[in-house]
């Protein structure tokens, strides 16, 4: 069965797709606090590595750029921020549209993934990210949710 990295056009497709969601996260007043510290020049092709690998691609991101460990601590320490995330998610949403990616059940079973990072495995150690554990995996996902443990 073709993997959603696949079914999503593969790398050049993951790229377009994070280009399409940091612009408009950039854009949005709530979500764009978490970039107020600045954020590295090859955030997008890192955030394609990352999706890519999440979705059934290459291993590149954990092969070359990071683990699940350093991501999470990223994303730790700052309390709960459910409207961050649901404005997140909606950018996703938005970005998903934006590169044409709206035929179904692909829409859908990305949408649930990052809905699901980024409500779960991201948002788990609001007190601290020197609570998040160390050699985390990244989780895998599927048309079908979640592959295999999450971490």
């Amino acid at each position: 069965m073709q993997t959603l990295y696949d079914a999503a056009g593969g790398t050049e497709g993951m790229v377009a797709l994070a280009h399409a969601w940091h612009e408009r996260v950039l854009a949005d007043e709530i979500v764009s606090h978490a970039f107020s510290h600045g954020f590295r020049a090859d955030h997008t092709e890192r955030l394609a590595a990352y999706w890519s690998e999440a979705l059934g691609g290459p291993d590149t991101y954990s092969r070359t750029m990071g683990d699940e460990s350093e991501v999470v601590r990223m994303h730790s320490g700052n309390g709960p921020h459910e409207e961050m995330d649901r404005r997140a998610i909606a950018c996703f949403d938005e970005a998903l549209r934006d590169v044409g990616l709206t035929d179904e059940p692909l829409r859908s079973a990305l949408h649930d993934y990052f809905a699901w990072a980024t409500t779960s495995t991201m948002s788990r150690y609001h007190h601290s990210a020197d609570d998040v554990p160390d050699g985390l995996s990244i989780p895998r996902w599927s048309w079908h949710g979640l592959v295999g443990p999450a971490g």
